[in-house]
Order: structure tokens, then C-alpha cells, then sequence
């Protein structure tokens, strides 16, 4: 098996950027009618897609 060079590693970094950026957590709280009390809703999402997560009712 042949040693790979730093620069090499650099260079497959460089093509892989940009993937996990593209995705954040949102948390979104949700109260509940008959008691009042607030759960949270958690789930990683596109950044593109963010205003739709909160716009769901549920």
C-alpha cells in the first residue's frame, strides 16, 4: 500500500467542501394544548429548507 502525500489530502478535502455546510440543526418549540407545557422538535435540515421547517404547524 502506497503512502499518501498531505497534498493529496488537501486536494480531497478542497473537492468535499460545502457538504455538511449546507445542513443546520433547528430546534422548534411546540406547546401542547391540554397542558400548556412545551416539547421540542430537533432535526437537521438543508439551510434551504429552514423556513419551511418552521412553517409546518406540526
Amino acid at each position: 500500500m502506497a503512502k499518501v502525500s498531505k497534498n493529496a489530502r488537501v486536494a480531497q478535502r478542497a473537492q468535499n467542501v460545502g457538504s455538511g455546510k449546507d445542513h443546520v440543526k433547528v430546534i422548534k418549540p411546540i406547546k401542547d394544548p391540554k397542558t400548556g407545557r412545551y416539547a421540542y422538535k430537533e432535526a437537521i435540515v438543508h439551510k434551504d429548507k429552514v423556513k419551511d421547517f418552521f412553517a409546518d404547524a406540526k
